[in-house]
C-alpha cells in the first residue's frame, strides 16, 4: 500500500478526515456534523467535546473506508476553524466551557471599549488585526471577566487557552503537547507579528494571563506524536495552520499577487503579499499566511462572516430547497434576481465593514417575488462580498488580480463561479481537488517529514479543473455592484450596541 498523508479539517460546522496519496489526490474522505449551539442571537458556541468525539470518528473512519493499516498513514497535518476560543485544565484535559466559536458577537461590548479607549491603532499596528469580535484575544477576555476564579487558575497555567489545533492536538498528544501555529497565533489579536511573540502589552490590556497561551510553532514542522491508544501507533503530527492560510497553501498561492478565496460558511480571500506584513488602510487584516524554515509569509486577507451559511438559513430556516446543492437549479430558474438584493449580516458585517451592529437585510422585494429570486439573490450576495474584499484588496496592496483561485463547499456551484467572475471582471479558476483546506494542512504535514521534497513540486501538483471568464459587460457590472453598496449601508449598526 501507498504511504498517505492525513488530514484533520475541523470546520465550523462539520469535522473532517482526508487521505492524500503522493499526487495529492483523495484516497479516503469522511465527515460529521456536530451541533450549533445558539443561546442568543449573534452568539455561536460549540462544545469542544462534540469537536474532539466527532474528529476522532471520522479519523477511524476514514481508516476504515480506505481498507488501510495505520502504519501506512506516514503524518497527520491539522487544518481548524480559527478564531475559536477553547479553555480547557491542565490536569484532566476536560474543558471548563463551551468554545467560544468564531462567529459570535458576545465579545463586541469589549471591543467598542477598547475603540473608544483609542487603542485599535496599537492593536492594528501590532497584530494586524482590527478591534473586532472575531479575534480570540476578545473572547479569551469575556470568558475570564465571567469567571474571575478561572482567571486565577489560568494565571497559575491551571486552565489553558486554545484555538481548535491546540485543543486536538492537546488531546491527540494525550496532554504532552500544547502548542499552535503562527498563522492560528496570528488570529488571537495577542500575537505580535513583529517580535513574533506573545505581546506583553496587549496580554495585559485584555488581561489575558501569557501563562494559559500555547507555544508558537512553525507551520511545518513537528508538534508532537498521536497517543499510541488513539489509532493504535504513534503518528507525527507535522503541520497545522487555520483552515483559511490551509487553503492558501493547498492552492499553491506561493507567489506574492497570488490569491484564493474559499466559499465556506463564512467566505475568505487571502492575497499572498511576500515576506513583509502589509499594513491595510482599508480594513482588511495583516496575517501570517505560514512559517516554514524558519521564513514567514504573509498575507492580506479579508473574512465574509456569512457566506455559505446564507444557503443553509434558505434551507434551514426558510425551507426554500431540503439540499443545500440545490440552491443552484433553483436559481439558474430565473434570469437574475429582479431587483431583489439580500445582505446576510447575520452576525455583523465583517470586512471591509466591521460592523457588529448590523444584521440581514433583504430589500427590493415585490408581489413577483419569489423564492427563487431569493436564492438568486442570496449567491449574488455571496460574489458582491467578495468583490467588496477586492477592490479594498488591490488598493492596499497595488497588486492587480488577474485570476482568482477558489475552492471551498460552495466551488461545486457553477452558476455562482460564472457570478463571481462577471461581479469581478476576473478569471475563476476552480482546482481538481476541491478540499484545499485539508490538502493544505497535508502538504504541511508531508513537507516536514519529507513526503514531498519542496514547495516548487507541490504547486506542480495544482490542476485546473474549469476556468470561469467574465461575460458580463462592465456598466451592468457597476450598476448592480453600485445597488449592492446602497443595500449595505442600509444595513449597518441595525441593533443598539
Amino acid at each position: 500500500m501507498t504511504k498517505l498523508i492525513m488530514a484533520l479539517d475541523q470546520g465550523t460546522t462539520s469535522s473532517r478526515a482526508i487521505l492524500f496519496d503522493h499526487d495529492g489526490q483523495i484516497v479516503a474522505a469522511a465527515q460529521q456534523e456536530f451541533e450549533q449551539i445558539l443561546p442568543r442571537p449573534g452568539i455561536v458556541e460549540h462544545d469542544p467535546e462534540a469537536i474532539w468525539e466527532s474528529q476522532s470518528a471520522v479519523a477511524r473512519q476514514v481508516l476504515q473506508d480506505a481498507a488501510i493499516a495505520v502504519e501506512d498513514i506516514v503524518a497527520i497535518g491539522v487544518a481548524n476553524q480559527r478564531e475559536t476560543a477553547v479553555f480547557w485544565e491542565r490536569d484532566t484535559g476536560r474543558p471548563v466551557g463551551n468554545a467560544i466559536v468564531w462567529q459570535s458577537r458576545v465579545s463586541a461590548g469589549i471591543c467598542d471599549r477598547l475603540r473608544a479607549d483609542g487603542l485599535e491603532p496599537l492593536f492594528q499596528e501590532k497584530t494586524g488585526l482590527v478591534i473586532d469580535a472575531y479575534f480570540s484575544g476578545s473572547k479569551i477576555k469575556h470568558f475570564l471577566d465571567q469567571n474571575p476564579d478561572l482567571r486565577q487558575r489560568a494565571a497559575k497555567g491551571e486552565v489553558l487557552f486554545g484555538t481548535v489545533d491546540s485543543f486536538l492536538i492537546w488531546r491527540l498528544t494525550g496532554g504532552a503537547r500544547h502548542v499552535t501555529d503562527y498563522s492560528n497565533a496570528s488570529r488571537t489579536l495577542l500575537y505580535n507579528l513583529h517580535t513574533l511573540d506573545w505581546d506583553d502589552q496587549l496580554l495585559e490590556i485584555l488581561d489575558v494571563p501569557r501563562a494559559m497561551l500555547p507555544e508558537v510553532l512553525p507551520s511545518s514542522g513537528l508538534f508532537g506524536e498521536t497517543r499510541e491508544d488513539w489509532l493504535g501507533r504513534r503518528i507525527p503530527i507535522a503541520g497545522a495552520a487555520g483552515d483559511q492560510q490551509a487553503a492558501t497553501f493547498g492552492q499553491a498561492c506561493f507567489d506574492v499577487g497570488s490569491a484564493k478565496n474559499t466559499y465556506g460558511t463564512g467566505s475568505f480571500l487571502l492575497l499572498n503579499t511576500g515576506e513583509r506584513p502589509t499594513v491595510s488602510k482599508n480594513k482588511l487584516l495583516t496575517t501570517i499566511g505560514w512559517g516554514i524554515d524558519g521564513r514567514i509569509t504573509y498575507c492580506l486577507e479579508g473574512s465574509v462572516f456569512v457566506s455559505g451559511a446564507v444557503v443553509q438559513w434558505l434551507r434551514d430556516g426558510l425551507g426554500l430547497i431540503e439540499q443545500s446543492s440545490e440552491i443552484e437549479a433553483l436559481a439558474a430558474s430565473v434570469e437574475d434576481s429582479d431587483g431583489v438584493v439580500m445582505v446576510p449580516a447575520f452576525t455583523g458585517l465583517g470586512a471591509p465593514h466591521w460592523d457588529a451592529y448590523a444584521r440581514g437585510t433583504i430589500l427590493g422585494i415585490s408581489r413577483g417575488t419569489s423564492a427563487a429570486h431569493l436564492a438568486r439573490a442570496a449567491l449574488e450576495s455571496m460574489v458582491w462580498q467578495t468583490r467588496d474584499l477586492v477592490q479594498a484588496m488591490q488598493a492596499d496592496a497595488g497588486i492587480p488580480m488577474n485570476e482568482l483561485r477558489v475552492d471551498g463547499g460552495a466551488s461545486v456551484n457553477n452558476l455562482l463561479l460564472q457570478m463571481q467572475a462577471d461581479s469581478l471582471g476576473t478569471c475563476v479558476q476552480r482546482p481538481v481537488v476541491a478540499e484545499t483546506t485539508a490538502l493544505g494542512a497535508a502538504y504541511l504535514a508531508g513537507l516536514a517529514v519529507g513526503y514531498w521534497n519542496d514547495q516548487q513540486e507541490i504547486a506542480q501538483r495544482w490542476a485546473l479543473d474549469r476556468q470561469f471568464s467574465p461575460q458580463m459587460e462592465s456598466d451592468d457590472r457597476e450598476r448592480r455592484y453600485a445597488r449592492w453598496k446602497r443595500a449595505v449601508q442600509r444595513s449597518l449598526a441595525w441593533e443598539e450596541p
